[in-house]
């Protein structure tokens, strides 16, 4: 029985005993087995994957057959990497912070360092000291860097890792730490350094021994359905666990933030909005799509840090555009340095040699900051604020009224342009004439399993009604009688009767406006343009 007292956590690190969690047992062995087996490796993963959690685990998980040091380098300062001196003792400071029971010798050499009271203390010096240290020890030592981005960049960084190379390359004569690890969102072993031009060529050469880090740190649906298990255990919900975690699941792929940011915020409703008056009724369907709502919405150090990466590498956000409003299909290749950047960032993922967007959420981020570049000169934005009132009847969304309005519109305005560029444009300009009509109340979401380059499913959940609505390209009649099959298999998945396609066809003799369309037990709702 856990305590009633625990809570869901995104701010900072987890503490099993004030937070549920996830169990990472089996990450934490697989991590031990490269540890045993005399491993250093980085750790690189995306903003708030986890890291520092896992990493505080992991040094409780080993204390009790190694020595281990866990140094945070977010603990030091610009001013402690302008010299190997100052790195030294500011390196010296945070081992003697964070390590108890050094032997006197090394202890005392570490406070010289750490004070500044040894001149010359250079990192030759520096790692005399730690083998030393390392070959006083009963046990074998395991170091452990968190937040080494702050380092990645710099010279005297570099030249200590090259240290470190040096030492465990020499390590049967010259004992150094059983194991290293360091952790960041940078993968250190292809930054940019800042070396002396005539050393260019040896600027990853610290790392040609790093080993790989295989380790999944995404939570899966089992691991999900644990952490609902303890809560369910202490709040009682009455909530269909293996349901809600294969939904979280579906709009995070196991995002630990994001996961965590669900579970918060479900938690919470009841306490935030009287549409749920209990923990039962916000761990339902509604209370799901209130807290995506919510989540796409807020304005967190998270998406912070993926808008500005949007704006440092241009060729990425052009990427990220292409797979999300054309879907042009995009191989995965680790040898591509836009893609690289993408991954380590945590916009995509690769699945089946094919880059796709991270997750839904993410995806839902990035249309709604791209549609906002355009709201203030988008005709099609303005006219979905100017008709909104017409498309709501009884509370509701009349879907077939948006569809008929927007053929409409869009044809009255771009009716006369080249093909081309209606189909390169006909799915975005969609969104921004339903993103007004929505906004506030519902949410909206595209279906990546679905979307290519022809066809993208939208999924709109609006006061406790979903609609599906497949918008496609149109190829022909053979094309598009698949295209309504698959509709009406993706009306069965999430168990409607009625459904909608918005087909965009160039065909100079096509016949513009809407038709009932019938399949095996589905209606569907034709429109033309």
């Amino acid at each position: 029985m856990g305590s009633v007292s625990r809570t869901f956590h995104t701010d900072g690190c987890c503490d099993p005993k004030l937070h549920y969690m996830v169990d990472l047992t089996t990450r934490l062995e697989e991590i031990r087995a490269m540890v045993d087996a005399g491993k250093y490796f980085t750790i690189n993963r995306a903003r708030q994957y986890g890291k520092t959690t896992l990493l505080m685990a992991l040094a409780e998980y080993l204390k009790t057959d190694y020595k281990v040091i866990s140094l945070d380098f977010q603990g030091l300062s610009y001013a402690d990497f302008e010299s190997e001196y100052s790195f030294v003792a500011a390196f010296s400071r945070q081992l003697l912070l964070y390590t108890e029971d050094i032997p006197a010798r090394a202890g005392e050499e570490l406070r010289q360092y750490s004070e500044g009271s040894i001149k010359g203390a250079t990192l030759s010096r520096l790692f005399v000291t730690l083998s030393q240290l390392c070959r006083s020890m009963a046990e074998g030592i395991v170091l452990i860097i968190d937040e080494v981005d702050a380092a990645s960049n710099n010279q005297v960084f570099i030249d200590f890792l090259a240290q470190l190379r040096f030492y465990y390359l020499k390590r049967r004569s010259l004992p150094v730490f059983q194991s290293v690890i360091l952790a960041g969102v940078y993968d250190v072993r292809s930054v940019k350094s800042k070396i002396r031009p005539e050393d260019e060529h040896k600027e990853n050469s610290p790392w040609n021994i790093a080993a790989d880090f295989l380790v999944d740190m995404s939570f899966s649906v089992k691991d999900i359905e644990g952490m609902l298990h303890e809560y369910e255990t202490d709040r009682q919900t009455g909530m269909d666990i293996h349901r809600m975690a294969g939904m979280i699941y579906d709009y995070t792929s196991g995002y630990p933030y994001l996961v965590s940011r669900f579970c918060s915020y479900l938690d919470g409703l009841a306490a935030q909005t009287g549409e749920f008056p209990d923990k039962s009724s916000a761990w339902t369907l509604e209370g799901f799509h209130e807290a995506e709502k919510k989540i796409v919405k807020e304005d967190n150090t998270l998406y912070q840090s993926l808008i500005r990466k949007l704006e440092l590498y241009p060729r990425l956000r052009e990427i990220l555009y292409e797979l999300l409003f054309t879907g042009k299909p995009v191989p995965y290749m680790a040898t591509n340095s836009y893609l690289k950047t993408a991954a380590m960032f945590g916009f995509i993922k690769n699945e089946n040699d094919m880059a796709v967007i991270s997750n839904r959420i993410f995806e839902t981020v990035l249309y709604n900051y791209f549609i906002a570049e355009e709201f203030a000169g988008s005709k099609m934005y303005n006219a979905g604020v100017q008709e909104r009132n017409q498309f709501i009847t009884g509370g509701y969304l009349d879907i077939r009224r948006i569809l008929e309005k927007f053929v409409e519109t869009f044809d009255d305005l771009y009716g006369d342009q080249d093909d081309t560029f209606l189909e390169d444009v006909g799915r975005r300009y969609f969104l921004l004439f339903l993103k007004p009509i929505i906004n506030g109340i519902g949410s909206c979401s595209v279906e990546s399993r679905t979307r290519n380059n022809e066809r993208m499913d939208l999924v709109i959940y609006y006061k406790g009604e979903q609609s599906v609505i497949e918008v496609k390209i149109w190829r022909g009649n053979a094309y598009n009688e698949r295209g309504e099959e698959q509709l009406s298999n993706y009306l069965e998945y999430f168990h409607l009767k009625k459904g909608y396609m918005l087909s965009f066809n160039f065909n100079k003799k096509k016949e513009i406006g809407v038709k009932e369309i019938k399949v095996r037990d589905k209606i569907g709702c034709g429109v033309t343009r």
